[in-house]
């Protein structure tokens, strides 16, 4: 599992557990509003974090951590992050993974085997804006059996979209809506400018509260709880 960072402990990215957060280096997406821009272009990867670090600070923190986060990045892309996550679950910790969707077969196996706790997946819009959005041609079908696979676990999982003005119309949360009815919870994230894989979004905006409000109304005719972020 290539490393590209850990943050050694937060209060608020694993629902109602203390964790540690692991940021895999590469991403198969190019998101132009995603902020871990040295996650995801090669250009500016830097050095990667050691595997024994790693595992030397999960073994020394058990009495303080509860859970571990695994983000990117798209985790999902990791060689063996399969046996990455059997290695952190062996050590008494929760999982919540963080993904894209892109790798449903990924999503399944970690699923069969119970090697998670909590799930987040990326709705980045409505299945038609999909390759704008993310920046590459996308296999939809692979998003789709992402999101039933979710829908059908027993595990907690939430789905989210960031929204930026510019790609996303009030009225494409009626079509992200259908995609995900049902759902047991979804967020929408307000788009902050900061570094970004796209310099140019900078001066992109999203919706005001008033507007973001309305948005949570559509999404609640279809999912049992939306929060904005």
């Amino acid at each position: 599992m290539k490393i590209g960072n850990i943050q050694k402990t937060s209060l608020i990215e694993f629902p109602g557990l203390i964790c540690c957060i692991i940021f895999t280096q590469g991403c198969n997406f190019r998101c132009h509003y995603c902020h871990n821009p040295e996650l995801v272009l090669p250009e500016k990867f830097r050095d990667t974090i050691d595997e024994k670090f790693l595992f030397d600070f999960l073994e020394r923190r058990k009495k303080y951590l509860e859970g571990v986060t695994i983000t990117g990045g798209e985790p999902s892309i990791q060689p063996d992050i399969i046996e990455s996550i059997k290695k952190i679950k062996s050590m008494g910790y929760k999982i919540k993974f963080d993904t894209n969707g892109s790798k449903p077969e990924i999503i399944e196996k970690l699923l069969k085997e119970n090697l998670i706790d909590y799930i987040s997946m990326d709705i980045k819009g409505p299945l038609e804006k999909y390759n704008e959005i993310v920046g590459i041609d996308v296999e939809i079908e692979k998003i789709i059996n992402s999101i039933n696979l979710l829908k059908e676990s027993k595990i907690n999982y939430e789905f989210r979209t960031t929204v930026v003005k510019s790609q996303l119309e009030i009225n494409d949360f009626e079509k992200i809506g259908k995609l995900i009815k049902g759902a047991k919870k979804y967020y929408i994230q307000k788009f902050v400018p900061s570094k970004l894989v796209n310099e140019e979004f900078k001066k992109e905006e999203t919706y005001t509260d008033i507007e973001f409000e309305k948005i949570k109304e559509v999404m609640e005719k279809y999912v049992n709880f939306c929060g904005i972020r």
